[in-house]
């Protein structure tokens, strides 16, 4: 005897499948980003313009537990209790000094596109700062307006306080996407 099953059965079948195929990625996803990942928003204008006040990050956590922290990554950092978005600057071991408003790394100018080499304010960078093994050098972007390693407010910054490299914007959805370099 053969079993006959309607139609409808089989495309009900189908739908709730998909629902739970649906349901799973999700919860995989959101799984991933919270266990691996932290959410973190930009508070002023240090970063600009890649990132503005407002906007909301995902940070790889996992990005400086398996590898290096790597020159001009943006990342996040604690400074006491609160969050910091900067860019990597100077990388241990280095020397780093600002001046004539330009970066330099062991005496030599820093090669970068997007002004990233220039700082009119030296602050504690006007005299060499020599940066221990575990040490880095951290800038904002908007150098004029960012308190960051040049002010004794931050200094250097220590490998245990990166909590993770910047990697995607998430809100505002209208710029959604990876951060650029």
């Amino acid at each position: 005897m053969e079993f006959y099953q309607e139609p409808e059965v089989n495309r009900l079948h189908s739908v709730i499948s998909w629902i739970v195929d649906l349901i799973v990625a999700v919860a995989l996803a959101i799984y991933v980003v919270y266990a691996f990942g932290e959410r973190v928003e930009m508070y002023g204008g240090s970063m600009n313009p890649v990132l503005n006040s407002g906007d909301v990050v995902l940070v790889n956590r996992l990005a400086y537990d398996l590898g290096s922290p790597e020159r001009f990554d943006i990342a996040v950092f604690t400074n006491g209790s609160s969050m910091n978005i900067k860019r990597i600057i100077g990388l241990p071991g280095e020397t780093v000094q600002i001046t004539g408003n330009t970066i330099h790394i062991d005496g030599r100018p820093l090669t970068a596109d997007h002004d990233l080499n220039l700082a009119s304010i030296a602050g504690l960078a006007e005299s060499p700062i020599e940066l221990s093994g575990e040490e880095y050098f951290l800038l904002g972007d908007n150098r004029e307006s960012s308190e960051d390693s040049r002010f004794s407010g931050i200094g250097n910054v220590q490998k245990n306080q990166l909590v993770g490299k910047v990697w995607l914007r998430f809100q505002p959805f209208s710029r959604f996407g990876l951060i650029p370099y």
